[in-house]
């Protein structure tokens, strides 16, 4: 045994105890007299001592020799400590060492291996697996091993049954954009790896296994950000013989389960929000509703002053920044520059500050008197001291620009707490969106998405106006996951590829086996994807999902650990039948 216990569990139950430990080594202190190791593995932190003069001398010089990250296996008796750490499992004991022997040595890493590292993210990620020996990532890690475990759990009692879908697929025009891998056997024709399931599952319907799951690697080619990555992992299920509450219920349940389970919260029930009342109330389909600031819309209240970029305006939108009309000038044109980032693209922004001795100050005093601007203020249920910030413009357009207003302040003034969790079902999405450069309709989900039964005539004569059975779930402003109600009727299947512009050979091209398969007894059915990265570092109170995946891909989709991706050789591309033209860039 190269030992017998890890460095996490040893107590003061264990005084007296013979033991053998093995890990890496954390830190070295040399009093002189007194030698302290801080042994390190992913279980804990134990102290190893040793005493010049009364521990061997040999033993006294390898310690001597040690450096950080050597890998060491000490003997030793459990002693108590009489200088204890509260902070730490082990920290009432330590180790008097009898043998120290050294398993193989290390360089001195690029970066210190602790929480609060000097190392920059791209160092770290070139050298991930000493990054992974931190403690912050191997928490990340063992609470997504943790949610994973016990996922599993929820949904076994749920009666699903895991089945593994292939990752060699066929490329479909909808959607992301795939990667495809090249097959040598069949040359000149391609595989894609799968954006998800999506078709297998609703074929396992097909096939009888009415409750599926699987804890499934995905893959979409598109821009990356800090909660999106090339290849990520869903929680993705299926159900047949349901209509839409049956899996909000079983869904919004793991939810309640995980938090009990993992963070030993109650969450509150999910409330329901339909697309339209989330984009009017907070111009967003994914709200953070751990805060109020909604929207308010003073078209009304604002029209025909002479005032043209309210006069000329489609939407007049404003939130009440409640107890903010201290705001300083400077503090005002940081909001306004905010508003006129490129990627939020907002003319300008009007403020009004409803001071605590009851007069007003406003950017717009020249065009509306104080009476107008009280009733404004009443319009946001405002109170002195408050101060409101309005855009105008196009109203899809300035709904978005205000959100991303709404969220700056949230987080300007604290109200994204990260150890609150708000969630919602948003329902009632748009089933089309109009695609101005292909000039057609696109699926807003995918083209398997069925219609409100309600909305499924319009179809054809309106159908910007046809509401999708779909559903995403939101927690603090995050989609963690979404789904629908699926066609499962070939004739709708039919006009809805008709709708998306697919003549009749492509669709048959194309998901020809789906349309087959609806000809055998397929059941109703409907289902959900939740994304396992984004749920992990939702529960860790964090953006990024990229610590909660062990070896991820930096912004620019590469791996600097492997240097991935890379060239292959001549032979390669000559057994695939691939010509690759290189152009030069200047």
């Amino acid at each position: 045994m190269l030992r017998t216990h890890t460095c996490g569990e040893l107590n003061l139950k264990d005084v007296d105890k013979e033991v053998v430990l093995s890990g890496w080594v954390q830190r070295i202190r040399d009093k002189g007299g007194l030698i302290w190791i801080d042994l390190r593995d992913r279980y804990g932190i134990t102290q190893l001592l040793m005493e010049e003069g009364r521990s061997d001398a040999k033993l006294i010089e390898i310690a001597r020799n040690l450096g950080r990250e050597y890998v060491i296996q000490a003997s030793g008796k459990v002693i108590e400590r009489v200088s204890k750490n509260p902070k730490i499992p082990t920290g009432e004991i330590e180790i008097d060492v009898t043998r120290l022997k050294i398993l193989n040595n290390s360089k001195i890493p690029p970066f210190t291996i602790e929480d609060q590292t000097d190392g920059g993210e791209e160092l770290r990620m070139k050298f991930r697996y000493l990054d992974l020996r931190r403690n912050v990532l191997k928490e990340n890690l063992m609470l997504r091993h943790k949610l994973s475990l016990e996922s599993r759990k929820y949904l076994d009692s749920q009666k699903f049954v895991e089945i593994e879908t292939p990752y060699l697929i066929k490329s479909t025009p909808e959607g992301a954009r795939d990667f495809v891998v090249p097959s040598r056997m069949n040359q000149g024709e391609f595989y894609a790896l799968p954006q998800s399931p999506q078709t297998f599952k609703q074929l396992l319907m097909v096939a009888g296994y009415d409750r599926y799951y699987q804890l499934v690697k995905c893959f979409r080619d598109e821009d990356l950000r800090a909660d999106r990555q090339p290849e990520f992992t869903q929680i993705d299920c299926e159900m047949a013989f349901v209509e839409q509450e049956d899996v909000l219920n079983t869904f919004e349940g793991l939810m309640h389960y995980l938090f009990k389970e993992v963070k030993g919260l109650e969450l509150p029930v999910f409330p329901r929000m339909s697309y339209d009342e989330a984009m009017r109330r907070y111009g967003s389909d994914k709200p953070d509703l751990r805060f109020e600031m909604e929207f308010v819309e003073l078209n009304d209240l604002t029209k025909n002053h002479g005032f043209s970029v309210f006069d000329d305006a489609e939407l007049v939108v404003g939130i009440n920044a409640a107890g903010c009309a201290d705001y300083t000038r400077k503090q005002l044109d940081q909001l306004t520059d905010f508003v006129k980032r490129p990627q939020i693209g907002a003319k300008g922004l009007v403020y009004v500050r409803w001071n605590e001795d009851g007069s007003f100050k406003s950017s717009v005093d020249k065009f509306f008197d104080s009476e107008t601007l009280k009733q404004w203020a009443e319009a946001f249920g405002a109170n002195p001291g408050d101060l409101l910030l309005i855009l105008s413009g196009e109203t899809n357009k300035v709904r978005v620009q205000l959100s991303a207003l709404r969220l700056e302040m949230g987080n300007m003034l604290g109200l994204r707490d990260s150890s609150v969790y708000s969630p919602l079902w948003v329902t009632d999405f748009p089933l089309l969106e109009w695609n101005e450069e292909t000039g057609r309709y696109h699926a807003m989900h995918h083209p398997f998405t069925a219609p409100k039964p309600e909305d499924a005539h319009l179809l054809e004569s309106n159908p910007g106006d046809v509401r999708a059975n779909a559903y995403d779930m939101v927690i603090n402003g995050v989609e963690i996951g979404g789904g629908s109600i699926r066609i499962h009727d070939r004739e709708l299947q039919k006009r809805m590829f008709h709708v998306l512009g697919f003549t009749e050979e492509d669709a048959q091209n194309q998901f020809g086996f789906l349309m087959n398969a609806f000809e055998y007894g397929a059941p109703p059915h409907g289902g959900i994807a939740l994304g396992f990265d984004r749920l992990a570092a939702s529960f860790a109170g964090k953006d990024s999902i990229r610590d909660f995946i062990a070896f991820p891909k930096n912004n620019s989709g590469r791996d600097l650990m492997i240097d991935s991706p890379s060239t292959i050789s001549q032979e390669q591309l000559d057994e695939l039948a691939l010509k690759i033209v290189l152009q030069n860039k200047e």
